[in-house]
């Protein structure tokens, strides 16, 4: 054999070996490779079970459904009742009334149910309904701050006329978004751009038309009883505290005269006075806060009776609609959307959203149909609604009535107040049980004011509450 062949052996040897033994360490797993000698790999368990799951099912209501088995009241006798209202001197000779079983919607008892007559501000129960079922109940009103151009900035409202002028409550309706916060974020934005002096516009064009109806007299701003409604504010416009404290003239630019001391007390200089802009469009945001969620803005109004903050959500329900943000599309708004819920409101006017204007009608047996949607357990986004009216002797604008009464906190209802027009609207609990949606309009009730008028509707309000009527 020649040196060659020999070499050429000896290679092959070397090479055979040594794939025999990478062979071997592939099989035992010491080096890498596809040859093993361990057993197979067992398929994966199933994906482990929590101890006692089950499927997911219908989250229950809080609220069962009504018992049918509980007796109706008799009719003749809630009539008696009625019959005893509509006869009161204290109630003038214009009275609607409505009396109707929740649970099948069979009118018990009325006095010309169907005849329109002015609601007032149970009229504000309609935006309700109208803002809970056209708006996300949870979304928020952002009040921005945007920078038009590098010594300029630009304050935005969304619809927040609740503002607080400090600091905002995270626990509060009014005032859950503050100035002094937006001022902070601001400043701290404006010092990030190295800009310590700005000029301050002030952009609140969500909102069209006149900020007060013509229908208003003029003295309610002054009185406190509505503010001009603007696309912000500071405290529902107030010059003092007080519930019907005098409202400024101009909402948007005193909001912003307040974002300007709060940025001065900062440190940022803000030059002149605010003043007033076109929209400023698609600009850098540097700053916002946001809103209470609509559904607590809408318990808000209910309980209060606030015009105001009435008159703001009508907008929001308008813009949802692709309606002028103003009193005309408002009152279209919450008229239609009400009706989508299948009541039929032909020959209903709102003026206003609120019920502060004259000229509103509704009949009684039309905002019975309403008010009974809101406790039906096919519409759960209405119970906020039913629950965020007063209770009698207990919330709101009922606080101080049915106080010595049996009725109670057996009653929800609605109030509505203006010169010769006294108002309730709401649900009862009879003594068996038994719900009873009712609707008392009296709109030529005598000079004197409110009390006397409020007394006999509280008294058959009480009695139907207490009526066993078998």
């Amino acid at each position: 054999m020649t040196t060659a062949a020999r070499v050429a052996g000896v290679g092959t040897l070397v090479v055979v070996l040594a794939a025999g033994a990478y062979g071997t360490a592939d099989a035992y797993d010491v080096v890498p490779g596809i040859v093993t000698v361990a057993p197979p790999i067992a398929d994966p368990l199933p994906f482990p079970t929590a101890p006692g799951a089950v499927e997911p099912t219908a989250v229950p209501r809080a609220l069962g459904d009504l018992d049918p088995q509980v007796p109706l009241p008799a009719a003749a006798a809630v009539q008696a009742l009625v019959d005893a209202l509509v006869t009161d001197a204290r109630m003038g000779p214009s009275v609607g009334v409505a009396v109707v079983d929740q649970l099948t919607g069979e009118l018990l008892a009325g006095n010309v149910p169907d005849a329109g007559r002015v609601p007032a501000s149970t009229a504000k129960v309609l935006t309700g309904v109208a803002a809970l079922t056209a708006l996300d109940p949870d979304a928020t009103l952002a009040t921005r701050v945007v920078r038009v151009d590098d010594g300029t900035i630009a304050l935005v409202g969304g619809g927040d006329m609740m503002l607080a002028a400090g600091a905002g409550d995270p626990s509060a309706t009014v005032g859950r978004a503050g100035m002094a916060d937006l001022a902070q974020a601001t400043a701290a934005a404006l010092a990030l751009q190295g800009v310590a002096s700005v000029r301050l516009l002030v952009d609140d064009s969500l909102f069209s038309g006149p900020t007060t109806s013509p229908a208003w007299d003029p003295s309610y701003v002054r009185d406190g009883y509505a503010a001009p409604v603007t696309a912000l504010a500071v405290d529902i416009a107030k010059l003092r505290e007080g519930e019907y404290a005098q409202r400024s003239g101009d909402p948007s630019l005193a909001a912003a005269a307040v974002f300007a001391q709060r940025l001065a007390e900062l440190g940022v200089a803000v030059q002149g006075s605010p003043a007033r802009t076109d929209p400023v469009g698609d600009r850098t945001e540097i700053a916002r806060v946001e809103s209470a969620p609509v559904v607590d803005v809408v318990h808000y109004f209910l309980e209060t009776s606030d015009n105001t903050i009435t008159e703001v959500v009508s907008r929001l329900v308008a813009l949802d609609g692709g309606l002028p943000a103003s009193f005309d599309g408002g009152t279209q708004a919450v008229l239609h959307q009400v009706s989508t819920l299948g009541v039929d409101l032909t020959g209903a006017r709102l003026v206003d959203a609120s019920g502060l204007a004259a000229g509103s009608v509704i009949a009684p047996s039309q905002l019975a149909a309403v008010l009974r949607l809101t406790t039906d357990p096919a519409h759960p986004d209405l119970r906020d609604v039913a629950v965020g009216m007063p209770v009698a002797g207990l919330s709101g604008t009922l606080s101080d009535r049915f106080t010595r009464s049996d009725a109670r906190g057996l009653v929800r209802a609605k109030t509505g107040s203006l010169p010769n027009v006294t108002s309730l609207a709401g649900t009862a609990l009879d003594v068996q049980r038994r719900q009873l949606v009712f609707v008392v309009m009296a709109d030529q009730t005598p000079e004197g004011g409110q009390w006397a008028p409020r007394q006999a509707i509280d008294g058959f309000v009480a009695a139907l509450a207490g009526c066993g009527c078998r």
